[in-house]
């Protein structure tokens, strides 16, 4: 490949996807440069022994090993995943360390709903109670991930009198050739004011006004000068504040489970998996509502009550 192309070809793969490939790169480097191996033109055995040491010495679940199966096909001679030793080898580690659901449960969003209407009137909140009290909306009725609802640029905010649209034309998780940019639809809920996220969009654009310059193009901007843009690790760490302070158990459930709350509760409520796709982002196609985020009400007692037909 000419030098001057790489770094465009670079600019193909995710920021998170290089983290990854750069921890399968370290241990195959260290594998060659043990056996004298060359990382570039290894063979399909030599491969093999590689991935087998690391079964051998990491507890690697298969994602991982097909992840380092994508960063291997990268830099070698031949396409790694279409060995058919290797696809074998990797059926095996399936079976053996098989991708499992991050929960087997989830919690009730009525928990941190309820806890929110009490952060109310929102023009008696400060600044960063707002924001918080506004991103764990928008992450509940959206069920989006926190990284989208970073990107959210004032200017894309559209307010209509049954509620605002919002477009996201920053790259996100989902962003690639031939699929869509995701598209916020917040509608006014006047029957509950205190849970109206639409409303309290309006309430902190207000409210922060004062303090937005010409860098400060986000919706979420600090509540101290010189008031950047959030960073989506910064409104991670308030939505978990919020699920802390509703009763959530934040040592099992990270601010992404609010994509698994607020899906599964829409399931639970008669929303189709199309409009629940649609909506939270994934693909038409896609499997992993059914499969990683449709989870159960977090209920311990729920089969012995049903037995005993005793409501909780």
């Amino acid at each position: 490949m000419p030098e001057e192309a790489i770094e465009t070809c670079i600019g193909s793969i995710s920021k998170r996807t290089l983290s990854q490939y750069n921890t399968a790169y370290k241990e195959w480097w260290l594998f060659c440069h043990e056996l004298k191996i060359n990382i570039y033109t290894a063979s399909v055995n030599e491969v093999l022994k590689f991935l087998q040491s690391m079964v051998s010495k990491k507890n690697w679940k298969y994602g991982t090993f097909n992840s380092c199966r994508s960063a291997l096909s990268l830099i070698l001679q031949f396409d790694v995943g279409k060995d058919l030793n290797i696809r074998r080898f990797l059926r095996g580690v399936a079976r053996a360390r098989p991708s499992r659901p991050k929960y087997a449960s989830i919690w009730d969003p009525k928990m941190v709903l309820n806890y929110l209407e009490k952060k109310y009137p929102n023009e008696d909140l400060s600044i960063k109670d707002l924001g918080m009290k506004l991103i764990a909306l928008l992450a509940l009725i959206t069920g989006q991930r926190i990284q989208t609802l970073s990107k959210i640029r004032v200017d894309q905010i559209i307010v209509t009198t049954d509620g605002i649209q919002i477009a996201i034309p920053d790259r996100v998780k989902t962003s690639g050739i031939g699929t869509y940019q995701p598209c916020l639809n917040i509608p006014f809920f006047t029957l509950k004011p205190k849970l109206c996220a639409a409303s309290t969009i309006l309430t902190y654009l207000e409210k922060t006004s004062g303090q937005r310059n010409e860098t400060s193009q986000y919706l979420f901007i600090s509540d101290r000068k010189p008031y950047k843009n959030l960073s989506k690790d910064t409104l991670a760490r308030w939505v978990k504040i919020v699920l802390k302070n509703a009763g959530v158990n934040t040592d099992i459930f990270t601010s992404h489970s609010t994509r698994h709350a607020s899906t599964s509760k829409a399931w639970r409520m008669g929303v189709s998996v199309d409009t629940i796709r649609k909506t939270a982002g994934w693909s038409e196609s896609s499997s992993v509502f059914a499969q990683f985020y449709n989870r159960p009400l977090q209920d311990k007692y729920s089969f012995a009550r049903a037995v005993m037909a005793v409501s909780s």
